[in-house]
């Protein structure tokens, strides 16, 4: 026979399944949103008095079904004739599978077929067929029970679904909807095509009878007001696509209806002889058919919205609030006629304050539906003018992808809805185009170009496909862009704003014809910032064209090919006009330096294939010009750059450039012999001449570093001088920093040029007496007067101490080992002095504080960095001991704004060296600290002082620096107690005194490495202790405080989570219960409201100053329900792991009495997620990744209950 394709579904998705555990199928659920007040409740689902049915029983007399309604739908009573298939329907019941789930969850057969299969068995058999539409979304919510026709007969829906939450005692918290697993990941989408084919198949026949659809809706209604989260969840997506359905059914409804109103009117306006009667009549039956239909589906929509959706759309999981608002969008944009009002819209307007992302994203893109829609707008204005300011807000959310759809709704109001948004509207909006995020950035930039830039470019605009190339309107647009970058004064780099602006506006970005005109001509009266801008975003425009941003996935072929033809359209353009720009601009260095850097986008072959060579020779002769006359850094490096980019073998003209730069080095090498024969024999050198020589030196250091100037022999003067700078110090610092620099790339050019084993060892030996004079020249400086001689020879002598250290014969290259040079213990010192004298200063040693401009603060504090981190590589390649990085680790947590990413990084490195001599290393680096506060301060009232708090937290920080591999580190931590053990008792107080030995106090630093260890090791170190102790004689009768610390740290009662062999913390999951006087009024409560949740606070997510720590008490003694108006705020430092702590939750005793059992077995149904909960972890993201092992950190109960629309923060500093 000829199966049908729900049996072929069946089959298939059988025998997938026939190989799996039974667990893939049966998927059990909890509830980590149920409510802990009702923790004796007889029923954890209130369903009972659901106001749905009340609903259902007051539009009894409306409608007129095909079916009369009983008078009490949850009631149900059987049927007439029912008992002659009960036993059929029993049988059915009982088989093992539910055909009508698997063949959902297989997603292999037509979804139509499905349907019209059930549908035929539901006329054969219509309760049979009822419970197995019943059954199937018990199934789909993850539940092994099933409702059978006893049930169905006998009880109310209320109480089958208490019936069914008893049995829903899974372990595992996933159901369906939320399953991992690829049998489960086209569920939802299967389910939801389910829901949608089952009403429109049945929109002629079944929707209009009140027996399954009434039912179902009943029945979805109880589901979702249920405690537990799966049936939650499951029946209202279930509920929300069933009304998305019905709307669509409706909005065709009315279009009959308006079809049959039509006709109507035009057969009556007949003439009498051409009327027919009898068609007048049937239109008349119809249109009454249809007005009860309508009423009969408004009355189901109505039902759903009451019940389901006022409920669920603040229900406390995130999932169902985001359904909820993902489908009123729905409803709006499909039957606008019914559904655009404001009582709807003002669901998504609360809404739109949700914490959570999903559930805003959710609200915007529904938003988004309607204001793109013109024909809608105006009856959107009331709700725009309410929640307006919400809007303009969100444009600050601290989610990148909401603040992107929160400027792409912004744009299509400022379309759509012309005077809605003020200047001050617009004006929050303008700086998000320079924000971090090119996403947000290019949406921020659209909606710049639509309100600054389209009206004003389209009034000048010519009519016609030509009118954006029109001259009048590129002119305006460019004065616009300057207008807006110079007044607005929001950042300092256009860069920023032509990356915004370039997915709207790229072609007139990409007019440099009009660009260079503004530039060249002399009557556009443009100022001096106007011209450095317009030269700024014509270099970005160039850099963009012809390089861009390509997407994850690349560039496609076509987009390859316009970007190349960018760049020749680009290049033809310029090279002509380049040498004219820069003889305009060569006396103007901030216009100069980004000019020439035009050159790295240019496709250079043109110059040969298009004979432009004389452009060539006018572009030499103008950079020459520009090397001459400044001497700034940023104008050599970009003419030596150039000037690299130019001299390449492949071309043609590579001659011509080459003599070019040759005659240019000759110029100015002939400068400096000069200069420099004057220096040595004049006794005094006015301003003039001591400016000459160092520009002359900085030209030809920038030069040195992009070319080889060898030849020259640059680095026997350059030597002679700075060794009369300093054996006389008669130099000036001026000219010692440049050729400090020019004789260090000498040495890395002549390195460059021993590049194989056929390298004599003349050369070899020769470079090597170089390079080891380089570094006591440096070393020597180190000692210089001014600092900026200090710190350029610091950080040459760092580059050049990595680059000939051992690392440099790696390769193969081990002709190079005469060249390896080690640091003598002096100048290892020296390095590790001024390390301490130059980057880890205290506050008051920074200058002038306060008065210094923030931009010279963070140049500075960048150069400290740069200090460091040419210090921690010698650390991490073995050119210094690595003990030496003790004077680095012991100002972690003291600098750990300034440099925390550098010396956590470099301790990582450290302990991939070499682990044990690594916490050897952190040992050593608090026995310094510990040494050092002791020389200054004495042993008395040590632990009390706030330098030593700090060490504890620097001792923290090292614990959680071992990561969780204690199994790993085990060892190693037991020698770190040991050895800190034997040097806080090194020192004895003196014979026959009861003091305690002035290390004594280390042992307080030490119990913060107690956690790491096991059980094991603490009975062994609390052995090994007391034998230490057994040499100091000590007052009898009590312990030092230090001792009794320690040994509190090493007791097993410390911890709350008991550590494994294995090293990952054995997890005890505790229950947070009520009190028993609690129980009786919030059971009370939650029977007469069963789905009515705390009215949300609306708070903003836009930015604003970070809240205080607070509300510790008050978040602790709500923890016990979920108060949904408490804020949730971040805890940090002490107040975090006091408020963490385990005495905050500890165990309840189980309730006795009758029935206790079975009310906790479904109270852990309901409370297993919220238990897992309890054990997460909310430290900060400074902290290492093995923090979630530490023991007795817990997260509030109180979290399950926080403010659903809480307030969500964005920092400013990320633009």
């Amino acid at each position: 026979s000829v199966s049908s394709p729900l049996q072929r579904a069946v089959g298939s998705a059988q025998r997938a399944l026939s190989t799996s555990s039974s667990s893939s199928i049966h998927l059990p659920c909890d509830d980590r949103d149920s409510d802990p007040s009702e923790g004796d409740s007889p029923s954890p689902s209130a369903d009972e008095g659901s106001d749905f049915e009340d609903n259902l029983r007051r539009s009894v007399k409306k409608r007129s079904a095909k079916r009369p309604l009983r008078t009490t739908p949850v009631a149900k009573h059987p049927k007439k004739g029912s008992q002659m298939v009960e036993g059929k329907i029993q049988k059915k019941l009982e088989s093992p599978t539910n055909n009508l789930f698997d063949a959902v969850k297989a997603a292999k057969s037509d979804m139509q077929s499905l349907v019209d299969e059930w549908l035929e068995s539901y006329k054969q058999d219509e309760e049979a067929g009822f419970l197995e539409l019943i059954n199937f979304f018990i199934r789909s919510c993850g539940c092994k029970g099933t409702v059978t026709p006893e049930m169905f007969k006998k009880m109310s829906n209320s109480e089958i679904i208490r019936h069914l939450t008893e049995q829903f005692n899974e372990d595992s918290g996933d159901y369906p909807l939320t399953a991992q697993g690829p049998s489960w990941k086209k569920f939802q989408g299967s389910f939801c095509e389910f829901v949608r084919t089952l009403v429109y198949q049945c929109q002629y026949s079944l929707l209009y009878d009140g027996f399954p659809m009434d039912n179902l809706i009943s029945l979805l209604t109880g589901l979702s007001d249920s405690q537990v989260r799966a049936f939650r969840h499951t029946s209202t997506l279930a509920a929300m696509k069933l009304m998305t359905s019905l709307v669509r059914v409706a909005l065709q409804l009315s279009l009959h209806k308006d079809n049959n109103q039509r006709q109507y009117e035009a057969e009556r306006n007949k003439g009498p002889g051409q009327r027919a009667p009898e068609r007048l009549e049937s239109l008349l039956e119809k249109r009454k058919e249809l007005q009860e239909h309508q009423e009969e589906i408004e009355g189901m929509m109505n039902a759903i919205f009451r019940g389901v959706f006022v409920h669920r759309y603040r229900d406390i999981l995130p999932e169902i609030r985001a359904i909820c608002m993902e489908e009123i969008g729905c409803w709006m944009q499909s039957y606008s006629t019914s559904f655009l009002t404001d009582s709807y819209l003002k669901y998504i307007g609360w809404t739109l304050h949700d914490k959570h992302r999903e559930v805003r994203l959710k609200c915007l893109k529904a938003l988004k539906g309607l204001y793109s829609n013109q024909e809608l707008t105006s009856r959107l204005e009331l709700f725009t003018s309410r929640f307006k300011d919400r809007m303009v807000s969100m444009v600050m959310d601290r989610e990148y992808d909401v603040a992107v759809e929160a400027v792409r709704l912004l744009t299509l109001i400022l379309k759509n809805m012309e005077g809605v948004l003020t200047t001050a509207d617009c004006e929050s909006i303008y700086p998000v185009v320079y924000a971090s995020n090119r996403s947000l950035a290019s949406a921020a930039g659209e909606f710049l170009y639509w309100k600054l830039f389209y009206p004003e470019c389209e009034t000048k605009a010519g009519v016609g496909r030509e009118r954006r190339r029109s001259p009048r309107a590129q002119r305006t647009f460019f004065h616009l862009l300057l207008s807006f970058f110079v007044e607005s004064e929001l950042h300092d780099h256009a860069a920023y704003l032509v990356d915004s602006l370039w997915d709207c506006a790229g072609p007139q970005l990409k007019d440099w014809e009009s660009m260079t005109s503004l530039l060249l001509q002399k009557d556009q009266n443009l100022g001096d910032v106007q011209e450095n801008t317009l030269i700024e975003i014509l270099v970005s425009s160039a850099r963009q064209a012809a390089e861009g941003h390509p997407p994850v996935g690349g560039l496609t072929a076509k987009e390859r090919k316009l970007q190349a033809d960018d760049k020749v359209k680009l290049t033809e353009h310029l090279i002509p006009l380049l040498p004219q720009l820069l003889a305009k601009f060569s006396a103007d260095a901030e216009k100069v330096a980004p000019l020439l850097q035009l050159l790295n986008y240019f496709d250079l072959s043109i110059y040969c294939t298009r004979r432009l060579e004389k452009h060539l020779e006018l572009l030499l002769q103008q950079l020459q010009e520009v090397v001459v006359k400044h001497a700034e850094p940023a104008v050599l490096e970009a003419g030596a750059h150039a000037l690299y980019l130019l001299c390449k073998p492949e071309f043609t003209f590579f001659s011509r450039v080459d003599f070019a730069r040759s005659q240019l080095v000759d110029l100015l090498t002939d400068r400096f012999q000069q200069e420099l024969d004057e220096l040595l024999q004049s006794s005094f050198l006015d301003e003039d001449e001591v400016y000459s020589l160092a520009a002359t030196l900085k030209r030809l250091s920038a030069f040195y570093n992009a070319h080889d100037l060898t030849r020259w022999e640059l680095y026997e003067p350059c030597y002679g001088l700075l060794r009369k700078a300093v054996d006389t110090g008669e130099v000036p610092h001026q000219v010692v920093l440049p050729a400090l620099t020019l004789v260090y790339f000498s040495i890395l050019w002549t390195l460059t040029h021993i590049s194989g084993p056929d390298a004599s060892q003349k050369q070899v030996l020769g470079l090597r007496s170089r390079m080891v004079a380089f570094c006591e020249l440096c070393q020597s400086c180190l000692s210089d007067v001014d600092p900026e001689i200090q710190e350029q020879a610091f950080i040459l002598l760092s580059d050049m101490l990595l680059i000939f250290s051992p690392q440099m014969i790696l390769g193969g290259r081990d002709f190079l080992r005469p060249l390896i040079f080690f640091p003598e213990a002096s100048l290892q010192s020296e390095l590790a002095s001024f390390l301490m004298d130059h980057v880890f200063l205290q506050p008051g040693d920074l200058g002038s504080g306060h008065s210094q401009d923030d931009h010279v603060q963070i140049e500075q504090l960048h150069q400290r960095r740069r200090l460091l981190a040419g210090f921690c590589k010698l650390l991490l390649y073995g050119v210094l001991e690595l003990d030496a990085a003790s004077d680095v680790f012991k100002h972690y947590n003291k600098f750990y704004n300034d440099y925390g990413d550098i010396i956590k990084e470099t301790l990582t490195r450290a302990r991939q060296i070499d682990r044990s001599h690594c916490s050897r290393i952190l040992l050593l680096s608090l026995k310094q600290l510990y040494t050092e506060l002791l020389q200054e301060q004495g042993p008395q009232g040590l632990s009390e002082l706030p330098a030593f708090i700090e060490m504890r937290d620097l001792a923290r920080r090292f614990a959680l620096s071992f990561g969780p591999q204690q199994l790993q580190n085990r060892d190693l931590v037991v020698t770190l107690h040991k050895e800190g053990i034997k040097f806080s008792l090194s020192e004895l107080p003196p014979p026959g005194s009861s003091g305690e030995p002035p290390n004594l106090a280390f042992l307080e630093l030490l119990s913060e490495f107690s956690p790491r260890l096991f059980h094991q090791d603490k009975q062994l170190l609390l052995s090994y202790l007391e034998k230490c102790l057994q040499r100091v004689s000590q007052a009898p009768g009590h312990l030092w405080g230090p001792v009794t610390t320690y040994c509190h740290s090493l007791s097993p009662v410390e911890n709350i989570t008991e550590t494994s062999p294995q090293g990952h913390p054995r997890s005890k999951k505790r229950r947070i219960e009520p009190h028993r006087e609690d129980v009786s009024s919030s059971q009370e409560e939650s029977l007469q409201l069963p789905s009515l949740l705390h009215t949300p606070i609306l708070t903003s997510t836009a930015v604003k100053g970070r809240p205080l720590l607070g509300e510790l008490e008050e978040m602790a003694e709500g923890s016990s329900a979920p108060d949904l108006t408490h804020d949730s705020r971040p805890l940090s430092g002490p107040q975090r792991s006091r408020f963490l702590g385990a005495q905050y939750f500890p165990t309840p005793h189980n309730p006795s009495g009758p029935g206790g059992g079975n009310q906790l077995t479904r109270l852990s149904l309901m409370e297993e997620d919220e238990e897992e909960e309890l054990e997460i972890l909310d430290e900060s993201s400074e902290e290492w990744q093995d923090i979630d092992m530490q023991p007795g950190n817990h997260s509030s109960s109180s979290e399950h209950g926080l403010d659903l629309l809480d307030t969500t923060e964005l920092n400013i500093e990320d633009f």
